[in-house]
């Protein structure tokens, strides 16, 4: 039986590590595309980087893509890629559109000239529901972006149902509540949180600045996400998939934990301020994985709590150097 190969952009990332991870134990040849840059971040991937292959490309030149897509011959693509921080989107919205939702556009056309017949996923966001119409979100919750980040992101997702139905792509797109781990950038809530925690257990800061803790968020572990992503190619037919655990966690409840796994108290510590509130606040996001759950057979194992302290446990193993 032949290797299946499969390209991941955004493989330097959080979920691209996971997913290259996963796609190395079910037996692929995996193949990443990179940025070219005069520094290179690869931590994320370092322990895989003599199982992989990457190539240089970018999202902004279609030449590059089809110049990746020709050296990779993928059976899957699973693009990942994108300009992923919401509160960046704000400062610079133009380039996350030509990123998050353009590329997306350029992807898709490299793909239909070399490799029409390769299964592609996009990766969708909760924040594309932005200022809900109806909790929980399913599939056909209708989208309300409320940053330059979900708006893109509604694009991409757009583009790739209509390059679908348009042209027969086997094309799918997993709308994916927010999912973290250890791997996740500083820039974001959770890992904020937990650093911190660990930050100030060990006396190398001294308290944390948050702006919104009141915000609901459907938490959950990135390395279960990822096997979504790959259950969709595996089905006969591209359909879009929410992915979330149907529950509701506050930013709260998210410091109450993390503070507890480090043993500190929050109000000696933690400090609201107003300047770090996004112009238009996402307030509740929840999904219902029901479709995912029953056409896919996928359901979270690592659950809110467990996820957090693992997530402290590793900061302070980090900053610990132990």
């Amino acid at each position: 039986m032949t290797m299946r190969r499969a390209l991941v952009t955004g493989i330097t990332g959080q979920d691209g590590s996971y997913l290259a991870e996963f796609l190395l134990d079910q037996g692929y040849e995996v193949h990443g595309m990179v940025r070219r840059a005069s520094t290179e971040k690869f931590e994320r991937i370092d322990h895989l980087r003599d199982r992989l292959k990457l190539h240089q490309g970018d999202l902004l030149d279609h030449r590059s893509l089809v110049d990746a897509l020709r050296a990779s011959r993928p059976d899957e693509i699973y693009n990942l890629a994108a300009m992923s921080f919401v509160a960046t989107s704000w400062i610079q919205p133009t380039l996350t559109a030509e990123f998050t939702g353009t590329g997306v556009t350029r992807l898709l056309e490299a793909m239909r000239e070399v490799c029409p017949e390769a299964r592609f996923y996009q990766a969708s966001s909760s924040e594309m529901f932005g200022k809900v119409l109806e909790v929980p979100q399913v599939e056909s919750t209708p989208f309300y972006p409320r940053s330059p980040y979900g708006v893109a992101k509604v694009y991409g997702h757009f583009i790739t149902v209509n390059y679908r139905e348009s042209y027969g792509l086997h094309a799918s797109s997993g709308i994916l509540f927010n999912h973290e781990s250890p791997r996740r950038g500083l820039e974001f809530v959770t890992r904020k949180i937990t650093w911190h925690a660990a930050a100030i257990k060990l006396n190398l800061r001294r308290e944390l600045s948050l702006g919104n803790l009141d915000a609901m968020r459907d938490w959950g572990f990135a390395g279960d996400y990822v096997k979504a992503m790959w259950l969709m190619l595996q089905q006969d037919h591209a359909e879009d998939y929410v992915v979330a655990t149907g529950e509701a966690h506050s930013v709260r409840e998210c410091l109450e934990i993390a503070f507890d796994q480090a043993g500190l108290s929050i109000d000696d510590h933690v400090r609201l301020d107003p300047a770090l509130r996004r112009p238009a606040e996402v307030e509740h996001l929840i999904g219902d994985p029901a479709k995912a759950r029953e056409r896919l057979g996928w359901a979270p194992a690592v659950g809110f709590e467990q996820l957090i302290r693992m997530m402290v446990d590793a900061d302070l193993k980090l900053l610990g150097g132990t």
